[in-house]
C-alpha cells in the first residue's frame, strides 16, 4: 500500500512540480523509512524502483494526451537537455526530456530522469540560455535528490497531516486548484511553514547547481535570474495572477538577488544564438492558433512591423502558418528561399517535405528525403519522415531497412517500433507486426499490453518458423517474469 500511495503521490505531485507537498502518505502510523540524504543507505530507492516509478509517472503523463509527439521538436529539447547533462553530476544517467503541449509557463522533474517542459514556457523565454536555465534547474532537482529528501520528510509528519496534504494535492492536480488550496488550509500552520522552508531550500540549491551547469555548458549563467525576474514583473499580465512556474518554483526578491550574485562571478561575454531554438519556438507558436488564418496574420504583421526575436525564424513561422492555411504555393516559395541560404537546416528540409506532401507531390517528397537522408542518416526527425514516406509509397523493404537502422541508434524509441509494426502489417507479417507493437509498449513502460501483443504474435506465426517462435517465446518469458516481479512487489507492500 505504501509503495502504491508513493507512486500515485510522485506522479501527481511531480506533474504539478509541487515539491512542497511531496511528503504525504496515506495511513496513520505508516513509516516510509527513508534515510537522511548522504547516509550509507541513501539508495533506498533501488534502480528497479526508480525505473518503475518513472514508467508509472510517464504513463500518467501520456494519458493526459498532452505530450507532444513531434520528432523535430522532441529532438531539439532532448539534444538541449543532453548538452546540459554532460556538465552535470548526472553524466551517464538516462534522462528523457519532453514537451507538454499546453500554454502554462512551467516545467517539472519526475522520477527516472523524466523532465517535462511546457510549450508555454518555451514561448515565454527570449533566448536559448533562458530555456536552458529552466532545464538546468530541473536537472539539479534530480541530481540533488530532492525527491528523496521529500519522501524522507514524510517520516516527520503525522498520518493525519500527510493524508490531508495528499488529498489536497490530488484534488488540485485533478483540475480544481482552488479546492485543493482550500483543503490544504486545514493543515497545521507549523507544518506548512516547515514545508515552505524545505521547498525554498531546494529551489535555492537547484539555482546554485543549475547556474554552474549553465556556465559549463556555454550558456549565459545570468539567464536564470533574468528570466525569473521578468516573469515576476510580468505577472500582472496573466489572468491567473502569476505564471504557474512562480507558483511551483517560489521566487522571492532575495532568491533572484542571490542567483544574480552567483551568476556575476562568471565573466560577462556575448553568447552565440542557436537558430534551432528560434525555429522550435516559432513552430510551437503556430500550433497555438486554432484559426490558421489568424496565424498567417500574426506572422505577416510581425514581419511588417519588425516585431520578432529572430527574423529568419519568424519567416519560417510564416511559412508554417501559410502551410496550415493551405496556401501551399506561397509557403513553398518562402521555404525554398530559406533552403537556398541554409540548405542543411533540418527544419527547412522537413517544411519542404510537408508542403510537397500536402500538394500531393509524393515524387518530390521522396526525392528530397532520398537526397538528405544519404547525407544525414543519423538524424532522427529526417529518418522518421523518410520511413513514413517510403511506407506510404509501398516501398516496404526500404522502409523496413531504414527503420531497423534507426532502431540500432535509438532502441528505446516507441515511435520507431510503431512504424515498423505498420510496415510488417502492410507486408502481411502479422506475427512480426504484433512483436514490434509489443516493443513499442515496452519502450513506453507498459508491460501488460506488451505481453498481450507477444501472445498474439505467437498465435500468428503463419508457418513453422523455429527461429521466430523461439525469439517471441524468449521475449515473452522475460516480460512475464518482469511483470510477475512487479506484482509480487505490490503484494508485499499491501
Amino acid at each position: 500500500m505504501i509503495r502504491r500511495v508513493l507512486k500515485k503521490l510522485s506522479i501527481c505531485l511531480l506533474l504539478a512540480s509541487l515539491m512542497v507537498m511531496a511528503s504525504a502518505h496515506s495511513q496513520e502510523g505508516d513509516s516510509i523509512q527513508l534515510p537522511e540524504l548522504g547516509s550509507p543507505s541513501d539508495q533506498y530507492l533501488t534502480p528497479r524502483d526508480e525505473a518503475r516509478f518513472g514508467r508509472e509517472f510517464m504513463r500518467s503523463v501520456r494519458k493526459t494526451g498532452k505530450v507532444l509527439d513531434d520528432p523535430q521538436i522532441t529532438e531539439y529539447i532532448q539534444q538541449l537537455g543532453e548538452k546540459l547533462l554532460k556538465q552535470s553530476d548526472a553524466v551517464g544517467q538516462k534522462f528523457t526530456f519532453f514537451v507538454v503541449d499546453q500554454p502554462e509557463i512551467n516545467a517539472f522533474a519526475g522520477p527516472g530522469g523524466y523532465i517535462g517542459i511546457y510549450s508555454g514556457l518555451i514561448l515565454a523565454t527570449q533566448s536559448e540560455s533562458e530555456l536552458a536555465s529552466v532545464i538546468a534547474h530541473e536537472i539539479a532537482h534530480v541530481t540533488q535528490k530532492h525527491l528523496l529528501r521529500a519522501f524522507d520528510a514524510a517520516n516527520r509528519m503525522s498520518g493525519k497531516t500527510a493524508a490531508l496534504l495528499l488529498a489536497s494535492i490530488l484534488v488540485g492536480v485533478a483540475g480544481s486548484p482552488d479546492a485543493g488550496l482550500a483543503m490544504a488550509t486545514g493543515v497545521q500552520a507549523s507544518t506548512i511553514q516547515e514545508q515552505i522552508n524545505f521547498t525554498r531550500s531546494n529551489e535555492e540549491e537547484a539555482d546554485t547547481v543549475g547556474i554552474q551547469i549553465l556556465a559549463k555548458s556555454d550558456f549565459d549563467p545570468r539567464a536564470m535570474p533574468v528570466f525569473f525576474e521578468r516573469m515576476t514583473h510580468a505577472s500582472r499580465l496573466y489572468e491567473s495572477g502569476i505564471p504557474e512556474i512562480l507558483r511551483t518554483h517560489p521566487v522571492t526578491t532575495n532568491r533572484i538577488a542571490d542567483a544574480l550574485g552567483r551568476a556575476e562571478k562568471y565573466s560577462y561575454r556575448q553568447f552565440p544564438g542557436n537558430l534551432s531554438y528560434h525555429l522550435t519556438r516559432e513552430a510551437l507558436r503556430v500550433r497555438q492558433f486554432k484559426d490558421p488564418s489568424k496565424a498567417v496574420t500574426h506572422f505577416a504583421t510581425g514581419l511588417d512591423e519588425g516585431r520578432h526575436l529572430n527574423k529568419e525564424a519568424h519567416i519560417y513561422g510564416h511559412a508554417l502558418a501559410l502551410t496550415t492555411n493551405r496556401q501551399f504555393d506561397k509557403a513553398e516559395e518562402i521555404v525554398e528561399a530559406l533552403l537556398r541560404n541554409n540548405p542543411n537546416q533540418i527544419e527547412y528540409i522537413l517544411a519542404a517535405v510537408e508542403i510537397a506532401g500536402k500538394k500531393g507531390n509524393n515524387e518530390k517528397v521522396l526525392k528530397i528525403l532520398d537526397t538528405y537522408y544519404s547525407l544525414m542518416p543519423e538524424n532522427y526527425p529526417l529518418a522518421t519522415a523518410y520511413i513514413e514516406a517510403l511506407t506510404a509509397a509501398n516501398r516496404l523493404g526500404k522502409a523496413r531497412e531504414i527503420t531497423q537502422q534507426s532502431i540500432t541508434l535509438r532502441n528505446n524509441e516507441p515511435r520507431l517500433y510503431r512504424l515498423l509494426s505498420k510496415i510488417e502489417e502492410l507486408d502481411n507479417n502479422q506475427a512480426e507486426s504484433h512483436r514490434m507493437l509489443a516493443e513499442a509498449f515496452v519502450a513506453n513502460g507498459e508491460l501488460e499490453p506488451a505481453v498481450q501483443q507477444l501472445e498474439i504474435a505467437l498465435n500468428n506465426v503463419n508457418q513453422p518458423d523455429f527461429y521466430l517462435t523461439s525469439r517471441i517465446e524468449s521475449r515473452l518469458n522475460k516480460l512475464r517474469d518482469l511483470l510477475k516481479a512487479e506484482q509480487m512487489d505490490d503484494k508485499k507492500n499491501n
